[in-house]
């Protein structure tokens, strides 16, 4: 929590690049939001929705989302909130998705607690707060949706292979229905970052299994798996 508000109140250097001034200098900003591209893992799970991300997840782009999410540089969310709404925008337009015309609940990947315990914010949380504004502020009617709870303990993920990935999460996650339930049939999943996809395809199951559509998941950055299916 210290971290947080000394963060919010001290003069900082560029998260990235180290530069003395903003927290992400406009060279970060631009490699960040330079290509927003599909970038699915390959191989994919069953039942990912069409995967799209701001920026690779190395470099400055790997430095800005580790120090908002492990560090507390929370001063970095507008940022990574814009570059996921124009990640969002971009594969809206580009695959010309007619479910867009309509209303859409903005859907962040739940932690798992001893996470949220730990880094002291909820991280993905707050983004999806954020990207629901700009969208609105774009013109697309968006609202934040928190309907995912964890339903049962998951191993730790690091080390674990694709297919490992996908049977720890498997049922891990369920629709809370809360204030009444979603504001929109259709949901934009929102992560930080895109590693096998075994978290999203989770996450798109549950919210399937309610009634929800989840035709589109946009997270900061993707991690190289092999290769990427990418639109350009």
């Amino acid at each position: 929590m210290l971290t947080a508000v000394l963060d919010l109140v001290l003069p900082g250097t560029c998260a990235g690049c180290g530069a003395k001034g903003a927290r992400l200098c406009d060279g970060c900003v631009a490699e960040l939001t330079a290509s927003p591209a599909r970038r699915g893992p390959d191989p994919s799970p069953a039942g990912l929705p069409d995967c799209w991300s701001a920026a690779p997840y190395t470099g400055v782009v790997r430095k800005a989302v580790v120090a908002y999410k492990e560090r507390g540089a929370v001063a970095l969310a507008g940022v990574l909130a814009q570059a996921a709404t124009f990640t969002a925008v971009t594969a809206i337009g580009r695959t010309q998705a007619s479910w867009a015309r309509g209303r859409l609940a903005v859907v962040p990947v739940p932690s798992a607690r001893r996470s949220l315990r730990g880094r002291g914010h909820d991280p993905v949380g707050r983004l999806a707060v954020l990207v629901a504004r700009d969208l609105r502020a774009l013109g697309v009617p968006a609202r934040v949706w928190p309907g995912l709870v964890q339903a049962r303990g998951v191993a730790d993920q690091a080390g674990l292979s694709s297919a490992e990935r996908a049977a720890n999460l498997a049922g891990s996650l369920q629709v809370a229905s809360p204030a009444g339930g979603p504001p929109a049939p259709v949901a934009l999943l929102l992560d930080d970052i895109v590693t096998t996809g075994a978290t999203l395809a989770e996450a798109a199951r549950a919210l399937r299994s309610a009634g929800v559509r989840t035709p589109l998941a946009v997270t900061v950055a993707a991690t190289r798996r092999r290769s990427w299916k990418s639109l350009r």
